[in-house]
């Protein structure tokens, strides 16, 4: 156990329940109760009223007590890795709160008083039975970092592309079909992990995405990408492996920025020669795409220091 004034560190010490004299230490800020066997949160917490951070990742929770609502001084809370089935609806109480972390229970729905949450900038809530997101998390205008991967979503929820200063977006290993339109409208947004999806087409508005840094597409079913994808001018990771690609805009030699380009197993024939003008390119991989023509200068961009996969 480490301890000091404020400070309490209770991590992997074989505990089956919370020791009852801890809340006699209201001026705690910061608990850690990860990795333990704990199975309920005492209502005895509530008396901890200067409590900022509680950790209680890895353990056996089957749902957090009201009173873990009253702590609304909390600005950090993580029990990720617990058997928790539902959050109340009085987590909008929680108004200092900056990061919400649940990833990995048995949550299937999130209650409309999450979009309360005004100052949270980080979302966690991979590894869950969610199938939709409520419309009001649009009032997240202060949310950075939004992790839904693991879930059961067949389409990206039309919340998201009001988050305005998002900046990654995690949204992998689901069944989504296709990305909301509204999406081009998340001006701050740098990067998007969409692997392991169905997405059979990219949006028109994906060239609005000015700052886009990595668009991680791995494992899907496009079959084009739209002309303006040529726009994202910041871009500088481009994973379209494992896809039904037939061909390539000519516009993908305008991403000035871009160093890795991953092609591999598509349904290419041909690369067009603009990707020479890829100036900044370190890594190109065309690999197990049947019977495509490999081009003359591709040496002009190995001589330059490109690695090529071919």
């Amino acid at each position: 156990m480490k301890s000091t004034q404020n400070f309490l560190d209770l991590t992997g010490s074989q505990l089956t329940s919370i020791p009852e004299n801890i809340f006699d230490h209201t001026e705690i800020e910061e608990i850690w109760f990860d990795d333990n066997r704990i199975q309920e949160i005492p209502p005895d917490i509530a008396g901890m009223i200067n409590l900022k951070r509680l950790n209680i990742y890895k353990n056996l929770l089957k749902d957090l007590p009201e009173a873990v609502f009253d702590l609304t001084n909390l600005e950090r809370i993580n029990f990720s890795l617990n058997h928790i089935t539902a959050l109340s609806e009085r987590i909008g109480k929680l108004q200092k709160l900056q990061v919400l972390d649940f990833n990995n229970n048995k949550i299937s729905m999130l209650p409309d008083s999450v979009g309360r949450l005004e100052n949270l900038r980080f979302l966690y809530a991979a590894g869950n039975g969610l199938s939709s997101l409520p419309s009001s998390l649009r009032g997240l205008k202060n949310l950075t970092y939004l992790n839904i991967t693991h879930n059961n979503f067949t389409d990206m929820p039309e919340c998201i592309g009001h988050l305005e200063n998002l900046i990654e977006l995690r949204m992998y290993n689901n069944s989504m079909q296709s990305l909301n339109d509204i999406m081009g409208k998340l001006k701050n947004l740098k990067e998007i992990y969409a692997m392991n999806n169905q997405i059979k087409s990219l949006p028109g508005s994906i060239g609005s995405l000015d700052n886009l840094r990595k668009l991680m597409l791995e494992n899907n079913q496009l079959q084009s990408l739209p002309d303006n994808i040529g726009d994202l001018e910041n871009l500088t990771d481009l994973d379209l492996r494992y896809n039904r690609l037939t061909s390539l805009p000519k516009t993908i030699g305008n991403l000035k920025n871009l160093r890795f380009l991953d092609l591999r197993d598509n349904k290419l024939t041909f690369l067009p020669p603009e990707i020479k003008n890829l100036t900044k390119l370190e890594k190109l991989d065309f690999r197990l795409n049947k019977g495509i023509a490999v081009p003359d200068w591709l040496n002009a961009l190995e001589q330059r220091g490109c690695t090529v996969f071919y």
